[in-house]
């Protein structure tokens, strides 16, 4: 039987360094698509992931172990920001929705938790959750810094090969490695994935030469506008009910009740400062890793010394100048493989909440509430309010909690047929 270390208990002194690599590689590759998304420097986003990370254990008691990496969920809203106004502006939503989060995690402080399933029932926690993965995988085969070129003008054998060496290792290390490598098979199909476009000639490796070996990273103020604040505004609603999720999924694992202890109300408050502090230099949200949840659970190491060792390894990255130019030459086919897992990873974790959570799709209002979230957010409606702009998750997300409500209404007057 492994060794199991709990949240408080110390890792032997030989053990913490590639403890600590692995949260640091299981983070990795996920955390840094999304700065190459919106197209800025992965250092500043490596050093506030590591800072955020230290601030979320300290505000937490070190009662909970989490990883804050880059967010998925801003994506689709940041990118319409940066487009119309630049990324200083998109920045300044991210604060906005930082500083919206502590409000939140004030009330929760003072009212409890129960408001939350009214809200946000399992039925539609689970499914919104589930959208943040499904809502982004078309992103893996249409090009760009994200994804394949298979789909593309530019498709070529080279670009295919290139694909399928990633999503074939990353697939078959999900359910064939073992021991260290088992915690890494992302990390490993980028390698493959990099590798193999490096023999096939494919990427330019001058900026990584050129580059000085120290760098400080690149910091932007953040500007900020009523109309970006509004575009990015429904997204509280998808990092609420992901941040419970993994809150939920994470107690779990380690077998304590991190609702109630150190208090979902210090959680929320810790990763939306996270975020408000990172979109304010120029980086991006941040927000409780899966993948580091499951590190935990395949490893049996909880102990938040071992995150906070990743954290530091996460500054002291950003710092490095050829690894930021080195990170910035990875193809997309190799980024477009590594998500055609990932992203599908991410969504299956909400329909794990659904399961652990014991839905019964045998009651009408979850079999509606789910079904409406999914159509919605798959769909590709969009609705426009002005300058606000509800597609994909963050529309369902919205629909997801207008509806809760509704059916909560209907329950109060029992006018439900069931």
């Amino acid at each position: 039987m492994k060794k199991i270390y709990q949240v408080d208990e110390r890792v032997p002194g030989k053990l913490l360094v590639p403890l600590s690599i692995q949260h640091t590689f299981a983070m990795f590759g996920a955390s840094v698509l999304v700065p190459i998304i919106f197209g800025i420097n992965p250092g500043i986003v490596l050093l506030m992931n590591g800072i955020g990370t230290l601030i979320f254990i300290a505000i937490t008691k070190g009662k909970a172990p989490a990883y804050l990496g880059s967010s998925f969920a801003f994506l689709a809203p940041g990118a319409v920001i940066i487009s119309q106004k630049g990324f200083e502006y998109a920045g300044g939503a991210f604060v906005a929705v930082g500083i919206i989060g502590m409000i939140i995690s004030y009330i929760i402080y003072k009212y409890g938790t129960d408001w939350i399933n009214v809200v946000l029932p399992p039925a539609a926690m689970g499914s919104v959750v589930a959208l943040i993965g499904f809502d982004l995988v078309g992103l893996t085969v249409r090009g760009g810094a994200i994804g394949a070129e298979i789909l593309t003008e530019n498709y070529s054998t080279e670009h295919l090969i290139v694909f399928l060496v990633t999503v074939l290792v990353a697939i078959l290390g999900s359910v064939l490695f073992k021991k260290i490598l088992a915690t890494v098979p992302i990390l490993i199909a980028i390698i493959c994935g990099y590798v193999t476009a490096l023999a096939l000639g494919m990427v330019d490796l001058t900026a990584v030469r050129e580059a000085t070996f120290f760098t400080m990273p690149q910091f932007r103020l953040a500007k900020f506008s009523l109309d970006s604040i509004l575009t990015m505004l429904p997204v509280v609603l998808v990092i609420l009910s992901e941040h419970i999720s993994h809150q939920v999924v994470t107690s779990n694992i380690i077998g304590r009740d991190l609702i109630k202890d150190p208090g979902l109300h210090r959680s929320i408050f810790a990763d939306n400062l996270s975020t408000a502090l990172s979109g304010l230099v120029g980086g991006v949200p941040t927000t409780t890793y899966g993948e580091n949840i499951g590190v935990m659970a395949i490893t049996g190491v909880y102990s938040v010394e071992v995150i906070a060792g990743a954290a530091v390894i996460s500054i002291i990255m950003a710092f490095i100048g050829p690894l930021s130019a080195f990170i910035s030459t990875i193809p997309g086919d190799v980024i477009g493989g590594v998500t055609f897992l990932l992203y599908g990873m991410i969504g299956t974790s909400g329909i794990r909440l659904l399961v652990d959570q014991k839905v019964d799709y045998s009651v009408s209002k979850n079999l509606v509430l789910t079904s409406v979230v999914f159509t919605t957010g798959l769909s590709g409606a969009t609705v426009k309010f002005g300058a606000i702009n509800l597609s994909g998750m963050v529309l369902a997300s919205v629909v997801a909690v207008l509806l809760s409500l509704v059916f909560y209404l209907f329950d109060k007057f029992q006018i439900m047929n069931e």
